[in-house]
């Protein structure tokens, strides 16, 4: 396996507090890495070492074959990287904005100009070139962001929870550009707290108080973690409803999902009279309860905030 990222015990404290805690993982080149895990987990901690913006406290790792402490600055000069935050200029044009990046890449003219156009055309936004960037709409300027991080062709791209704030529809084209990347062997290494954007990676790592708690695909990650049945119930007062499940010994994890509540129970004869039973004698009167497939959320909710303090 071609890899593009390596990560050996990495660990990165601020003072007493550890941010990334003894992180080790593998991306293979041209694959989708997922970063998952809810805010203040080390996510952007992480990419913003990868990139070369911060050094590890301890620990190796690589990116392209390049040293992240030794090479940073070759590492910055390759790689594309998305932050949180719009960060171009709202009072230059789409092209400007794009001319101006190209200049910062180091690309001459010619070669600029080329890219420019190629990029506006992968992006959606040849019709957008003379729009001011300040009047584009959210999912525009997403695509916008992420075109500018493109235009050096680099074999790797960073994206910072990239769709941050936009709506579910403009999340999935700005998704199927990601698609359209790996599709062209471009390694994409995003962090996002989207479940449904992560069932879109190949591999997801799961990280929870800096530390790595889950790899694997979506599918293994469902398999190997979520042992169990998955009921969803319908009710007034899902809240309420946790409370009285939680903590019951047939009962492995209960959460509110909107107005329903997903409960993880130990594989047992009649689960949904046991339910309904349960939730009846403590004066609440359940919707409709039916078995589901686990989702990532599923997962998340599993998995997150059960690691042991240090």
């Amino acid at each position: 396996m071609n890899t593009a990222v390596v990560l050996k015990n990495v660990v990165k404290r601020f003072g007493e507090f550890t941010a990334v805690d003894n992180i080790s993982l593998e991306v293979a080149a041209g694959e989708i890495f997922g970063f998952l895990g809810p805010n203040g987990a080390g996510k952007s901690t992480t990419i913003r070492m990868l990139c070369g913006l911060l050094r590890p406290t301890s620990g190796e790792g690589r990116v392209q074959g390049l040293d992240i402490v030794t090479q940073s600055e070759q590492i910055k000069a390759i790689l594309g990287y998305m932050s949180q935050r719009f960060s171009l200029y709202d009072d230059l044009r789409v092209e400007e904005n794009m001319s101006f990046f190209g200049g910062i890449y180091g690309l001459d003219s010619s070669l600029s100009r080329k890219r420019i156009e190629e990029v506006l055309r992968l992006t959606g936004l040849l019709d957008r070139r003379d729009s001011m960037t300040g009047d584009l709409p959210g999912g525009l300027k997403q695509r916008l962001a992420l075109g500018c991080a493109l235009l050096h062709e680099p074999p790797i791209i960073f994206l910072d929870e990239p769709t941050s704030g936009v709506d579910p529809g403009t999340r999935r084209n700005f998704w199927d550009l990601i698609y359209t990347l790996a599709d062209r062997e471009v390694t994409v290494f995003v962090t996002t707290h989207y479940m449904e954007e992560a069932e879109y990676c190949n591999r997801i790592a799961l990280i929870d108080r800096g530390r790595l708690i889950a790899l694997g695909s979506p599918e293994e990650l469902k398999r190997k973690h979520l042992a169990g049945e998955i009921y969803e119930i319908e009710m007034e007062d899902a809240l309420q409803g946790s409370e009285v499940l939680d903590g019951m010994e047939e009962i492995l994890d209960a959460a509110v999902f909107g107005r329903s509540l997903h409960v993880r129970i130990k594989e047992m004869g009649a689960p949904e009279t046991f339910l309904s039973v349960s939730l009846k004698e403590a004066g609440i009167t359940p919707g409709r309860i039916q078995r589901i497939e686990p989702s990532l959320e599923d997962v998340f909710v599993a998995l997150v905030g059960r690691t042991p303090e240090a």
